[in-house]
């Protein structure tokens, strides 16, 4: 996801880390902002979602077009892309930043003003999902691939997690990170568009699963500072941790005191993002760790290319 690293992807079809490669090669799809609420807890169904969506595939480079709701006065059209220069991975980043910063109070220690840039940006592919009318992004993925995770001297949940039990999986694994949306894109829509370009590129590249972290933010109205996290860690742990050989360690825990929270009462749910994931085959890693600069709970995650339902995986990559 870089524009500023020369060096190849070794065994990557596409994207590839080149400046001359993104140039040459590009990837659009044109989605309609849409979403669809489940009938038990009124959260977005990915299925659902995509099932209401008419996909149209064309000549390469691909492109789709999912149809507009009636309703609509205007559809949205959604351009999906790889970053292919460094203009566009600036848009990226000053979305970031609007994110992150400006709207959720994360802390940035970065190198230009309004822009969220780190250490591993120049080595990430960066997937962008761009008003298709308006030319402006609206979603963002950073992907760091085997190759390039060699070159950055590790993953950024390295810093995080003792990733150790994961080390069989590194050369099959790309990590996922900085992912988010514009306030007002979050109905579902945009994130579709941006797991369906991920998924396709699991899949050309033959590579294995997925590895990120998910936060959950530290302050849940009436729950004391941290609760909020503690308790969806303890919901999690009963219904979607990985098995004992793929757990990690957090390298900064939540508080002592939180690790006993009780899970009695009130139910917590996680984040809209982290239920996508889950709903999708992904398991939790283990418990989460605390980001001080973003002031929230990071849970790892990981989605293994094998635990995708295949109704998923056909809808993603318009398979079958």
């Amino acid at each position: 996801m870089t524009c500023c690293c020369n060096a190849t992807v070794a065994g990557l079809s596409w994207p590839l880390s080149t400046m001359a490669a993104r140039r040459q090669t590009e990837w659009h799809r044109q989605v309609t902002d849409c979403v669809q609420h489940d009938e038990e807890g009124g959260h977005m169904d990915v299925l659902d979602t995509l099932r209401n969506a008419a996909i149209d595939v064309a000549k390469p480079p691909l492109s789709a077009l999912l149809q507009p709701p009636q309703a609509a006065d205007k559809p949205l059209r959604l351009d999906v892309r790889w970053a292919r220069h460094l203009d566009e991975v600036r848009q990226v980043q000053r979305l970031r930043h609007a994110v992150f910063a400006a709207e959720m109070g994360a802390v940035l220690q970065t190198p230009l003003a309004g822009h969220d840039i780190d250490a591993f940006d120049d080595f990430c592919e960066h997937l962008m999902v761009c008003d298709a009318d308006k030319g402006v992004v609206i979603g963002t993925y950073r992907l760091l691939t085997p190759t390039q995770a060699l070159r950055a001297g590790g993953l950024y949940s390295d810093q995080e997690f003792d990733l150790a039990p994961l080390h069989a999986w590194r050369p099959r694994m790309v990590e996922l990170g900085r992912s988010c949306v514009h306030a007002s894109h979050r109905q579902g829509g945009v994130i579709l568009a941006l797991w369906g370009a991920l998924a396709e590129f699991m899949q050309r590249n033959q590579l294995d699963a997925m590895v990120g972290c998910a936060s959950i933010p530290m302050q849940y109205p009436g729950l004391a500072h941290g609760e909020g996290p503690a308790r969806v860690w303890q919901q999690l742990r009963q219904t979607h941790l990985a098995e004992p050989e793929l757990q990690v360690r957090p390298r900064v825990a939540l508080p002592e005191e939180l690790a006993s929270v009780s899970t009695s009462g009130m139910s917590v749910e996680p984040p809209a993002l982290i239920q996508g994931y889950l709903r999708t085959g992904a398991k939790v890693l283990g418990a989460p760790a605390w980001d001080s600069d973003f002031n929230t709970a990071d849970l790892p995650i990981m989605m293994r290319m094998q635990d995708l339902p295949s109704r998923y995986m056909r809808l993603f990559t318009r398979r079958g």
